[in-house]
């Protein structure tokens, strides 16, 4: 597959062959790897070994991120102006203007780039460590409408 190298090394030992495989796989979901890796140790045992995963957020990956955070952003923003309507007795109309003021990303760091050795890490440490986390603050102005008017376009 794509998603998949395997590299093989042929070798004559004394009266016998030796035979040694690298597979690298690229996963993106987490629960999969670990089915793999368990599946793999459960049939091969002690002739495989499983070197320590390398975490990293392709750039479509964060881009989906990006856009889904903005995305929550204004639909908290029309929420919370739905909100304060209702506490006036007025109905929230159209938007007339959403703009993305400020955007804001942090972690999501590479084993490569932290001070400690990968190796030195848990599994739970390197999957903190390469978290991404995004915000986003929205300006938004929407179309305010009385309840009597409301009223009146159903009748």
């Amino acid at each position: 597959e794509e998603n998949m190298t395997v590299t093989e090394d042929f070798s004559r030992v004394e009266n016998a062959y030796q035979m040694e495989a690298e597979v690298c796989i690229i996963f993106s979901d987490f629960g999969k790897m670990q089915n793999v890796c368990n599946l793999l140790i459960e049939k091969l045992g002690t002739s495989v070994t499983i070197s320590p995963p390398h975490f990293y957020h392709t750039p479509e990956a964060v881009d989906t991120l990006r856009r889904q955070v903005c995305v929550a952003a204004v639909g908290n923003t029309r929420q919370k102006a739905q909100e304060v309507c209702r506490l006036f007795g007025q109905s929230l109309g159209k938007p007339l203007l959403i703009r993305e003021e400020e955007t804001k990303e942090w972690g999501g760091h590479m084993d490569g780039h932290l001070s400690n050795s990968p190796d030195s890490l848990t599994l739970q440490e390197r999957i903190q460590n390469a978290t991404a986390y995004a915000s986003c603050r929205v300006f938004a102005v929407f179309e305010i409408k009385g309840k009597g008017n409301r009223r009146k376009k159903l009748l």
